[in-house]
């Protein structure tokens, strides 16, 4: 199934089943509620409510509990980088204020002069799970949805600690739409080919079987940690090609068009905007 939270003409979200044009209202205002719900796959699959129509894609969860993010896991870019492939995963957090949906405008903060581009894989969690083994791992996952983790590097590395770069407002497109593991190769542990391009250029491109930690291995070790409830995302980390590496770096301005595609996953096509601070 592809489940998505969209926007009415009324200013309202409604949390959808799509099917090609089709959008099928399940009856709650975002998927996060529909997750909420104990049986919200069989609850997803049987609706036959009346379509709703569309004025664009919220972000797929709005306010997830929790954004877990993830660094260097990816073994090309990795290797390529010199170093070593990491024994655990390198984590940091997201806030829910800086999601936008799919084809939103992605606002650039005057206080920033290198906002970069992270394409990745992001899994949302349906399931409550803690300390979970690989069975309760697996069932934990209710699905997949771009991300790009756009980064504000001169804040990311005015500290050793890159929070303060990583969760500007208005910054990170998540979406169209969640798929469920069923319709993808690999199911929980997807192959799926990622692509990241600005201005028409493919910047970055990668297949998620080269994560070093796949989504499994991540709902385990992060659910050692903490509770992961349903709503909740982990960005699984970004591939090589990020501005910040090239020479000279390259980072996105006003007007610039970053779009994210993984196969199956759909598109997300978002214009960096100048932010206006009054």
């Amino acid at each position: 199934m592809k489940l998505a939270t969209i926007r009415t003409a009324g200013g309202a979200t409604r949390a959808v089943r799509v099917e090609g044009e089709t959008l099928v209202d399940l009856g709650l205002n975002d998927v996060g509620e529909l997750l909420a719900q104990p049986d919200w796959a069989a609850r997803a699959a049987r609706a036959t409510g009346s379509t709703v129509a569309s004025v664009g894609y919220a972000p797929v969860v709005p306010r997830p509990g929790k954004i877990v993010c993830v660094g260097l896991n990816y073994r090309n870019h990795i290797l390529e980088m010199g170093r070593e492939l990491p024994r655990h995963p390198t984590l940091f957090a997201k806030y829910a204020e800086a999601l936008i949906g799919a084809d939103d405008e992605i606002r650039l903060p005057p206080e920033s002069g290198q906002v970069d581009w992270e394409a990745e894989l992001a899994v949302v969690i349906g399931k409550t799970v803690r300390r979970a083994g690989e069975t309760d791992a697996v069932a934990a996952i209710a699905g997949f949805a771009l991300f790009n983790d756009v980064t504000m590097r001169d804040w990311q590395y005015r500290s050793a600690m890159w929070l303060q770069g990583k969760t500007w407002e208005g910054s990170t497109p998540f979406g169209p739409y969640l798929v469920t593991p069923d319709e993808l190769p690999g199911g929980t542990r997807p192959s799926l080919t990622l692509t990241g391009s600005v201005d028409g250029e493919t910047v970055q491109r990668a297949d998620t079987s080269d994560l070093v930690f796949d989504p499994v291995d991540l709902v385990r070790y992060v659910s050692t940690i903490v509770t992961l409830n349903p709503g909740d995302v982990i960005a699984t980390g970004t591939p090589g090609g990020v501005g910040h590496a090239r020479k000279p770096a390259r980072y996105l301005a006003d007007g610039s068009v970053l779009t994210t595609e993984i196969t199956g996953l759909g598109r997300s096509e978002a214009k960096a905007v100048a932010e206006s601070v009054a």
